[in-house]
């Protein structure tokens, strides 16, 4: 086994949310593997903007798609988008979410809704949308984004955590269900990531220095240091491993 089951020409990779933060890399490196790739985002110009910056960095096709994924309409028509443009969905991220960030008392229901239907509702419809077509070609790769807050707690994330740990259970019983289609489902969990979504953590110099204290290797994480797990959970290097929660978040959850 060499480096060869790390590559993924040929493949067309879906990636919810792909358009900034952790889902650009995510979509950058998998189009930098050899796959074709299509980003979707609430707003049109900023996927299709995406798309284009993938292609001209890789040279792979890149297609950049407007898509609600809490709405099981959209979903249903995104996925045949793809499907009549490429032929083929080989590769799914579940990357869209949210992040709100308040005291239990002061959580208001909907922004409780909010959280759970873009972080946990969005990964079910995306899923069950590419499912048949992934039973039918007998193959396919599923990952979710879930985060090392669904494992571990974290005080005035409430929605957050809890949604993120519906996402693992949620891969885990997927898993199951595709197993015997060679349809492999995991999660990857992200820890501290320098993006966009903690830039209000990053900006406040005490939640800041708590968030190092707590992470063993001292730092953030540089977004593109999730794209090698990426590509593993993507290729034929992970074909025995299912069901699984990946953790990438500096040893925090070592603790």
């Amino acid at each position: 086994m060499g480096l060869e089951v790390f590559k993924l020409d040929g493949r067309v990779a879906l990636v919810t949310g792909g358009n900034r933060g952790l889902g650009l890399v995510m979509a950058r490196s998998l189009a930098e593997a050899g796959a074709d790739v299509i980003v979707t985002s609430r707003q049109k110009e900023r996927a299709e903007e995406s798309a284009a910056a993938i292609a001209q960095a890789t040279g792979r096709r890149a297609m950049g798609l407007a898509v609600d994924v809490t709405d099981a309409t959209q979903v249903e028509n995104m996925v045949q988008t793809v499907l009549q443009e490429f032929g083929h969905i080989d590769i799914l991220v579940n990357n869209a979410g949210i992040n709100i960030r308040k005291p239990i008392e002061e959580f208001d229901e909907e922004s409780w809704d909010l959280v759970q239907s873009t972080n946990l509702k969005a990964p079910f419809l995306c899923i069950r949308a590419v499912a048949r077509h992934m039973k039918e070609r007998r193959s396919g790769r599923i990952i979710n984004v879930a985060s090392m807050l669904g494992i571990a707690g974290l005080a005035e994330r409430s929605a957050y955590c809890s949604s993120k740990g519906g996402v693992i259970q949620l891969t885990r019983v997927v898993a199951l269900e595709l197993a015997s289609y060679n349809v492999t489902v995991n999660a990857i969990c992200p820890g501290p990531f320098a993006t966009e979504l903690n830039t209000p953590v990053l900006n406040n110099p005490q939640a800041n220095q708590f968030f190092i204290d707590h992470i063993a290797l001292k730092r953030w994480g540089n977004p593109d240091e999730l794209g090698g797990a990426t590509i593993f959970l993507a290729s034929d290097a992970s074909s025995f491993m299912t069901g699984a929660a990946l953790v990438v978040d500096g040893g925090w959850t070592a603790e």
